[in-house]
């Protein structure tokens, strides 16, 4: 309700596909998760994230929980096993990434999103939100089918005029290596 008395406008669809990752770029603020709960709140979804371990203790692992979290156990290796085995024992799953991994600004996207999508062979659906232009939503969801290069190009085609809700902590459209 607050996004539209304001005037933004929430954009695109999602596809008829029972299994996405959905990235959401750029990540640039705190205030990203209140955007993620309109948007999810307006298609009506039911996404699902990646928690370490370590969060789910008392009452706040039970919130994790009723919130769709997935617990990681084990460290950086086990994230991308961990999604894989979930998209597999799921009929359907959306998993939601921020692809930069942080809202500070100059991050380069890390792979793990691209890794889960292309080993559970799932298209990766774009979202994002524009202070600017005040406009959020989804764009294009598209398989990954082992092209990076390619993937990343119409990646940065989509969200080369998308700018965040803090333009300044945007980073640069660029997996790292």
């Amino acid at each position: 309700m607050y996004f539209r008395i304001t005037g933004w406008v929430i954009e695109g669809s999602v596809p008829d596909e029972p299994k996405l990752v959905v990235i959401g770029y750029p990540h640039t603020s705190n205030w990203d998760f209140f955007v993620f709960l309109a948007i999810v709140g307006h298609f009506g979804l039911d996404v699902r994230f990646l928690a370490h371990e370590g969060l789910f203790v008392g009452p706040f692992g039970w919130l994790l929980h009723q919130w769709g979290a997935i617990r990681l156990h084990g460290g950086a290796g086990s994230v991308v096993a961990t999604a894989v085995a979930s998209f597999d024992r799921s009929d359907s799953l959306l998993l939601v990434l921020a692809p930069e991994g942080t809202r500070a600004g100059g991050s380069e996207w890390k792979s793990g999103f691209w890794r889960i999508a292309d080993a559970a062979d799932v298209p990766v659906l774009m979202g994002f939100v524009d202070r600017d232009t005040k406009r959020m939503g989804f764009g294009p969801a598209l398989k990954i089918d082992g092209d990076v290069e390619g993937w990343m190009e119409q990646a940065r085609v989509f969200y080369g005029d998308k700018r965040g809700l803090k333009p300044e902590n945007r980073g640069p459209l660029k997996l790292a290596t």
